[in-house]
């Protein structure tokens, strides 16, 4: 397309600007509080890591809406004709050519434009539908993608402590050489024999450490002929405060569970997160690109490769939308495509009588999801506005269901289906739907893994500071790792606005078997002896419950998790085994220089 000049050619290429300076400030605030995780790790500043996270998180929707406002009152944008917006784009991309994020650039541009164009602009004249910029090969100015060693002159053993050292920590370690033996002795231990050692032999290493809750992680692979071996190796204080490796993880679904969607996002100073990407998707091969930008902090990258990958999905399929298994919601109505492994939910127009919220107050919970500590225990989201399916792909229980709890929420215009506001997660088997099937097939052994996961769910995440509120099997999932997920947010609060009490004892015998409440009830008040009513009516189940976890049915678990919450304590949570850890590891597997 020629470009014209003249005041709409002006025009176009100021805003062009304008787009590109709002997103490079962006990054630019991105990347200086990704690179300050460094001195908070350094400093033992937990507090601050929780809120770093916490704030990181709105960046983004705050450039957005500082760049449409400035869109809107120097250019006037909503008046600007069909020529001057594709114009826009054409200039927009000359500017990506030689930049460092050029993905992420035509993501920020498709948020701001969005703002401000209806959405019959929705397509490639007008947005980024398809990428343009190819993100492959691009060099960093200053710190590379990663760093290379070689186990020459001082061995495996020297590219080991080299690797940990180029990370320039100030804190020292309690004993780097012991470390070091513990991880040269787990990789020995793991490949059984050291294979012999090839012409192409390298240890490749993400130049930035991962940096999420009290752990900084090096991530890297090594390289011998044919194969690769990835790591991932966690860095902790001790309690004198000096550092320590913790472990080796060598498995790549081992390393691929730091990245699970039900964890916090990492922070990574990044200069061309496309090569970090790419990198990982060389040791992960099969994690998703969406999910990988998610788990580096960039969400918005994450929903726009994640849509695009939905979209080409529904392009080369041909089942039906249906609505999810498991018992209905009160207050979201879940739906899910077979062939994909996800389920989408929305915001019901008509609450159960039970539920004593609006539409605002469930929104604000999915937020808290994403700003606190999720601890592998809470299922992460991606929120989309006015998202067009293709009508004919819904069975006619969604679109009965839609138009019965949710008319407000969607609208039909042609052939497609206009979601207004939409949530999508990763499939899960419900737990209730677990546990019956352990239940029918006697598998006592899966229930009582169940069981004992769904216990440490809870305990944990009030660890975290985090009450889930309706604590039912139904809003549990089990992932396909057998860990138990929470996924019903209309009701947690945080630990610290919650007032666990214990139930009074009844004033006669007539009013405790009424079936009547004979004490008051504050907003806040949570009474644990109740959990035992609604989870507890199957005795197999019940047996399992009281012997892992009968402390849950106390207000003494809970008041004590509050007063280390207040006090500033911060829990350990560790995304691997405890038996992985060194410092668990039997005496006779440690080499002979840390066995003394």
């Amino acid at each position: 397309m020629k470009i014209s000049v003249g005041l709409y050619g002006t025009n176009a290429h100021q805003i062009a600007l304008a787009l590109i300076q709002g997103f490079n400030k962006h990054y630019r605030l991105f990347r200086e509080t990704s690179r300050e995780a460094k001195t908070r790790f350094e400093g033992a500043d937990w507090l601050g890591v929780h809120r770093a996270v916490s704030e990181r998180i709105r960046f983004y929707d705050h450039r957005v809406d500082e760049c449409v406002e400035r869109l809107r009152d120097d250019f006037d944008a909503q008046q600007l004709d069909d020529s001057t917006w594709q114009q826009v784009k054409l200039l927009y991309i000359g500017l990506l050519l030689n930049h460092k994020q050029p993905e992420l650039a035509e993501t920020f541009f498709n948020s701001v434009t969005t703002k401000i164009l209806h959405r019959n602009y929705f397509h490639n004249d007008f947005i980024f539908v398809r990428p343009t910029i190819s993100t492959e090969n691009i060099e960093a100015d200053t710190t590379p993608t990663y760093r290379s060693y070689y186990a020459k002159d001082d061995g495996l053993r020297g590219a080991i402590g080299k690797i940990v050292k180029d990370f320039d920590w100030r804190r020292p370690f309690a004993d780097f050489e012991r470390d070091v033996g513990y991880v040269y002795t787990a990789v020995h231990g793991y490949l059984k024999e050291m294979p012999r050692r090839e012409v192409n032999f390298q240890i490749q290493v993400l130049a930035s450490a991962f940096y999420r809750n009290k752990a900084a992680y090096i991530i890297g692979k090594a390289i011998n002929g044919a194969a690769e071996y990835p790591f991932a190796i966690p860095v902790l204080h001790d309690d004198n405060g000096h550092l320590y490796l913790d472990t080796i993880l060598l498995d790549a679904w081992r390393i691929g569970l730091l990245f699970s969607l039900s964890r916090a996002y990492f922070m990574v100073d990044m200069e061309v997160p496309s090569g970090y990407v790419q990198f990982l998707r060389s040791i992960l091969p099969n994690k998703p690109r969406s999910e990988l930008y998610i788990m580096l902090g960039l969400g918005k990258q994450g929903k726009t490769m994640f849509f695009r990958d939905l979209i080409y999905h529904l392009h080369h399929s041909e089942d039906q939308f249906i609505m999810a298994p498991g018992i209905r919601g009160l207050v979201m109505l879940v739906f899910t495509l077979p062939s994909y492994p996800y389920v989408f939910k929305l915001i019901k127009d008509v609450f159960g009588t039970s539920k004593n919220m609006d539409r605002a107050t469930v929104k604000k919970k999915f937020m808290m999801v994403k700003q606190v500590d999720r601890v592998g225990r809470m299922a992460d989201t991606l929120e989309f506005s006015n998202v067009l399916f293709p009508l004919k792909r819904f069975d006619d229980e969604v679109l009965d269901e839609l138009r019965r709890l949710a008319p407000d929420c969607y609208e039909i215009d042609g052939e497609q289906l206009i979601i207004k506001h939409l949530y999508i997660e990763r499939r899960m088997e419900p737990l209730n739907i677990h546990l019956d099937r352990m239940e029918r097939s006697n598998n006592i052994e899966g229930l009582e893994h169940a069981i004992r996961e769904y216990g440490s769910a809870i305990r944990e995440l009030a660890q975290a500071n985090i009450c889930p509120g309706d604590m039912l099997w139904k809003n549990f999932g089990i992932t396909r790792f057998g860990r138990v997920v929470f996924y019903d947010y209309d009701e947690i609060e945080y630990m610290t606005d919650c007032n666990f009490r214990r139930i009074p004892p009844a004033p006669d015998f007539e009013t405790e078997m009424s079936g009547e409440v004979w004490y008051a009830v504050a907003k806040n008040d949570v009474f644990p002896e109740e959990f035992a009513t609604f989870l507890l009516g199957s005795p197999q189940i019940r047996k399992i419950f009281l012997k892992h976890h009968k402390d849950l049915l106390t207000p003494k678990f809970w008041t004590e998790a509050q007063e280390k919450i207040r006090s500033g304590h911060v829990e350990d949570f560790f995304p691997y085994p405890q038996e992985l850890r060194f410092l668990n590891l039997p005496a006779a597997t440690l080499p002979e220089s840390i066995n003394r």
